[in-house]
C-alpha cells in the first residue's frame, strides 16, 4: 500500500479543501448560467459534453500548475499531459454530466491525486449542494457542509438481510445479463446518482454500491476516500478498483464477498 508523509497528506488535501471552494465560487461567478451541450459520441450514443465541463477543467489545471507545476495531469477533456513526475492529478470537471445539463443538482468535480498511479487524495466537491468530501490521510475522511466538517465512517454493522444497496448499470449491463442477478435488482431500493452515491456511502447513508463502466476520473477521486471512511472498493472481478470499468464499494468483507459471488456470472 502506498503511504505519504503526514505532512504530504496535510500539504494535499489542504490544497483540495481550497480548491472545492475555490471552485464553487467559479461556478457561481462564471458558469451558473446558459451552457453549450453537444454530444462526443456523434451518432453513436450519447456522452454529453459542456461548455462548462471545458471551463472548469481549464480552470482545476491552472490551479494546480500554478501550485504544483512539475506534476502530471489526466484530464477527461484536455487528455494526458505528461512529466517526469511521479505525482499525477486525475480530473473529472463535472461528473453527472447529464445531471448537470437538466438542472439536476448531484453533479460534481472531481480531483484526484495519484502516487506512482495509486490515488492516494480526493475531492468530490458538490457546488450546488455546497458540500464535499475528502481524505486527510488513509484513514481519516471528512464531509464538510454548509461550511461544517466532520468525520464520516461508512456502515460497518450492515448486513445483508438489511442492506440500502444503490445500483446502476448505465446501459451497458443488458436486460439478459440482469436477469442472472435477481438478488441484486431487488435489492435496488435507492437511487444512484453517480459520485454522490459513493460520497454517501462513504457518510453511512448507503451500504453497497454498484456502477457500470467508470473510467478512471470517475472513480479516482473516490477510492481514497471510500478506503479512508473504512470502505472496501474494487472491481467486479475483484481487481484494484483504479482499473476503472465495473465497481462495488461495499461497508465489511462479509457483504463484498457476498455481492462479488451474486455477481459473478456477469462480471467482466
Amino acid at each position: 500500500m502506498i503511504k505519504l508523509k503526514s505532512s504530504d497528506y496535510k500539504n494535499y488535501s489542504k490544497f483540495l479543501v481550497n480548491l472545492a471552494s475555490k471552485l464553487t465560487k467559479f461556478y457561481y461567478s462564471k458558469l451558473n448560467k446558459p451552457f453549450k451541450v453537444s454530444n462526443k459520441l456523434k451518432g453513436r450514443g450519447y456522452d454529453p459534453v459542456t461548455s462548462a465541463d471545458k471551463a472548469f477543467e481549464n480552470f482545476i489545471i491552472k490551479q494546480i500548475k500554478k501550485k504544483f507545476p512539475s506534476h502530471q495531469i489526466i484530464g477527461e477533456e484536455s487528455g494526458h499531459k505528461k512529466t517526469k513526475s511521479d505525482f499525477s492529478w486525475v480530473i473529472d470537471p463535472i461528473d453527472g454530466t447529464r445531471s448537470f445539463v437538466i438542472g439536476n443538482p448531484t453533479w460534481s468535480n472531481l480531483v484526484s491525486l495519484n502516487f506512482k498511479g495509486n490515488p492516494i487524495v480526493g475531492l468530490a466537491n458538490f457546488p450546488v449542494l455546497k458540500k464535499y468530501y475528502f481524505n486527510t490521510s488513509l484513514n481519516s475522511a471528512y464531509v464538510s457542509e454548509n461550511g461544517k466538517k466532520r468525520k464520516i465512517k461508512v456502515n460497518h454493522k450492515a448486513t445483508f438481510s438489511n442492506v440500502k444497496l444503490s445500483a446502476a448499470f448505465h446501459g451497458i449491463l443488458p436486460l439478459n445479463k440482469q436477469k442472472k442477478i435477481p438478488q441484486i435488482l431487488k435489492r435496488m431500493q435507492f437511487p444512484c446518482s453517480d459520485a454522490l452515491s459513493y460520497s454517501h456511502f462513504a457518510e453511512g447513508k448507503l451500504d453497497i454500491v454498484i456502477q457500470c463502466g467508470n473510467k478512471i476520473w470517475d472513480i479516482h477521486a473516490l477510492i481514497p476516500i471510500i478506503r479512508a471512511a473504512g470502505g472496501i472498493v474494487s472491481t467486479w472481478k475483484n481487481d484494484d478498483a483504479k482499473k476503472a470499468g465495473n465497481i462495488i464499494c461495499s461497508a465489511n468483507k462479509s457483504l463484498h464477498n457476498k455481492i462479488l459471488k451474486i455477481l459473478k456470472p456477469v462480471a467482466k
